[in-house]
């Protein structure tokens, strides 16, 4: 082997070992650049809507985002965590009912298919008091409370967590002032011969973000809207809670959806049996309608992830960077995809095929 190429091949492990140790620090500053990314994406929309200077249209942004956020804490998050720790409460209640009916059923369908000559399965009663173990509503929410509290303390101490945010806050806020002169620091980085090159490919990154930013914002208020609409012609109680929670647990694909359904089944269930599956299969609906219709729609110039790729960076990011990293998988992936499709596909096959050509 020759010397150069040990050494390229040292330099590569130092910097991925060098990476590896940073990883909390960096998965933070890929949120900063989300939080830059989705101001300067609404900047440009004012911007472009009213023909207004960027400096005015990014003072709009910021001074309705504060104003969104103020009347959201003033609001809707009470309302929402009075009516969330009312859906936690329920939930054991829920899954007792639910336990009952399965029992219930099953001695039922025995009774029907075996008539008179029932073989000794169990005893009915020992069957329903099975989830006696289970908790009530209110050890359940402290349950909950003091889980939530753990996850926090995790980083050693609440105070950590919020170093984080401010952190993330004013580090997007500050690219977000000037994201060109931030673009071309990082373009500093990148050999000479590689800079106008590496400057596209940030632009592409940049542009497939926004996309995705602006489809999932819209498709999250979708899905709230659906939700809200059909839970309140359903009948079913907690209406805002429910919808919130569908709406914010859409930007995790796969296993946010999934989640969401819970609560209002829970609901649903204490109320009348029937209802649970008219909710289940309402939930069905609005993720056919924003997987098929509102996504396609809002969505057709984003990055396209493969089902495949989603789910393997979900997997792949929560291990390696913890909730946040399952929070953030999607916008890593878009980013990695257009790397991969720029400098892998197109770069590399490009050489080859001049090469082959001379």
């Amino acid at each position: 082997m020759k010397p150069t190429s040990l050494l390229s091949i040292t330099a590569l492990i130092i910097s991925i070992l060098i990476l590896w140790g940073l990883k909390e620090i960096i998965i933070l500053f890929f949120a900063s650049i989300i939080i830059a990314m989705a101001i300067c994406t609404i900047t440009g929309k004012i911007r472009d809507f009213f023909h207004i200077p960027r400096w005015i249209s990014l003072g709009i942004t910021i001074i309705t985002i504060i104003l969104i956020s103020s009347l959201s804490i003033v609001i809707i998050i009470p309302q929402f965590t009075s009516e969330f720790q009312e859906l936690i409460n329920q939930i054991p209640s829920a899954a007792s009912k639910l336990w009952d009916l399965s029992v219930n059923t099953f001695f039922n369908f025995a009774e029907i298919i075996y008539k008179d000559n029932i073989p000794n399965l169990a005893d009915r009663t020992i069957l329903t008091n099975k989830l006696s173990i289970f908790p009530d509503g209110s050890t359940l929410a402290n349950g909950v409370t003091d889980s939530i509290t753990k996850l926090i303390s995790l980083a050693s101490n609440v105070g950590i967590g919020i170093i984080q945010l401010f952190f993330i806050i004013s580090v997007g806020l500050m690219i977000t002032l000037q994201p060109n002169s931030y673009r071309e620091v990082a373009i500093l980085l990148v050999p000479s011969f590689y800079r106008r090159r590496a400057r596209s490919i940030l632009l592409k990154c940049g542009d497939a973000l926004s996309s995705w930013m602006a489809g999932v914002v819209l498709s999250s208020i979708c899905v709230a809207i659906l939700a809200s609409i059909g839970l309140y012609l359903l009948g079913i109680k907690l209406v805002i809670a429910n919808a919130l929670i569908a709406g914010i647990l859409n930007v995790i694909p796969n296993v946010g959806p999934t989640i969401s359904t819970i609560f209002p089944l829970s609901v649903a269930l204490l109320d009348t049996p029937w209802k649970s599956l008219a909710v289940l299969g309402l939930y069905i609906v609005i993720q056919n309608i924003e997987s098929y219709v509102i996504t396609p729609s809002i969505m057709h110039k984003q990055v396209k992830l493969l089902p495949g790729l989603t789910i393997t960076a979900q997997f792949i990011f929560t291990i390696l960077f913890g909730p946040l990293g399952l929070l953030l998988a999607i916008p890593m992936a878009v980013v990695i995809q257009v790397f991969v499709k720029e400098i892998i596909v197109h770069d590399i096959l490009e050489k080859q095929y001049f090469s082959s050509k001379t």
